[in-house]
């Protein structure tokens, strides 16, 4: 076992990233987390799968989730960590550094440290964020222990360059399809192509403005955006199919019912598939243990653009919040990297915050 928790926060950022984690192989570094917290007696642990939950049981008034994911994207060359330095700031370079173990290792630390809380605290480290939701750990512990998720507030460790971010977008994947005729390419005035159907549709994306939408004074920033075009049979074939894979970030105003008309609305005339979707979630900032977290914290709340866990828990009535180090600009980068002092200013953070009197 490797996992020291008396170590550093940045230490553990550099251990917890040198333990490949990608989505779906999470199996060796949810045995560390488990074995490395089961050592404390402050906190009763649950494993599901390969999510970890430690709990402290000291009959405060208020009990706060403080939750990360523990997988990654696929690894590109950017494993093991490194050190290095940009303009004088030391950094912690690596696959994970940024999205989001870094977190994952600041939370570590206090679960570890922090025997005498002010609040209660459910920790939890889950799997599979990075995927398809049908495998979301969090998702799959709430079906079966929805009781762990009984809280006043919840905090994401998930990127935010170390400020707060409320709420998250909502998102919605379609799929948009033009349907042609076969032919010999020779004789090409014989079929229909799709392909070239599928030209409107890309002028319709190409033409297409963001909006920004503010939601109880948070700016969110929609967008509409083309990720995957498939079409073509041989190459001397003319296609009778062409699939346009669409993405659609939604300010958290808007439900999934008014994202699904939006994007009909965009493609009208077009065949339009709806594969995936997720709500957003409100800035979960108004509740007053929020307001006294983001004082803690010295923060001025901004809005968190990508979708993020927060959704799971504002559907359940928590308040939640994203706080984590790491630009996520760099999530998924093949230069993720995260500050050295960034990893330490969210540490003192959620530390201040959780034992203040």
């Amino acid at each position: 076992m490797v996992l020291d928790l008396t170590a550093s926060s940045a230490a553990l950022t550099r251990a917890i990233c040198d333990i490949p984690s990608v989505s779906g192989s999470e199996g060796r570094l949810a045995d560390e987390i488990e074995h490395a917290v089961s050592a404390f007696d402050h906190l009763e642990v649950t494993r599901h799968g390969n999510t970890v939950v430690a709990r402290t049981d000291l009959g405060r008034a208020q009990r706060v989730v403080i939750a990360g994911h523990i997988d990654t994207v696929p690894i590109n060359d950017n494993v093991p960590t490194r050190d290095i330095d940009i303009d004088g700031t030391p950094f912690l370079w690596g696959r994970g550094t940024v999205d989001m173990k870094a977190g994952v290792a600041v939370q570590l630390k206090l679960a570890a440290e922090l025997t005498d809380p002010v609040v209660d605290i459910t920790w939890m480290w889950y799997d599979n964020e990075e995927v398809e939701e049908a495998r979301n750990g969090l998702k799959l512990l709430a079906e079966t222990r929805p009781d762990l998720f009984a809280a006043d507030f919840a905090i994401l460790g998930e990127p935010s360059d170390g400020r707060v971010e409320g709420g998250c977008n909502g998102t919605l994947r379609a799929v948009v399809r033009t349907r042609g005729v076969r032919a010999h390419s020779a004789r090409s005035w014989v079929g229909e192509n799709a392909i070239h159907r599928a030209a409107p549709i890309l002028s319709r994306l190409a033409e297409y403005r963001a909006r920004e939408i503010v939601v109880e004074g948070l700016a969110y920033r929609e967008g509409l955006n083309a990720v995957a075009i498939r079409g073509g049979v041989a190459g001397n074939v003319i296609p009778d199919l062409c699939e346009v894979d669409v993405n659609y970030r939604f300010a958290p105003s808007k439900s999934v019912e008014d994202a699904e008309a939006h994007v009909r609305a965009a493609f009208e005339g077009f065949e339009v598939e709806i594969v995936d979707a997720a709500a957003g979630a409100r800035p979960g900032l108004d509740a007053p243990i929020a307001q006294q977290f983001l004082a803690a914290v010295g923060g001025e709340a901004h809005a968190k653009y990508g979708w993020t866990d927060v959704a799971r828990f504002s559907a359940l009535g928590v308040p939640a919040v994203n706080y984590g180090p790491g630009d996520p600009h760099l999530a998924h980068h093949d230069e993720e990297r995260v500050p050295l002092a960034q990893i330490d200013d969210v540490e003192r953070g959620l530390r201040a915050w959780l034992t203040a009197s």
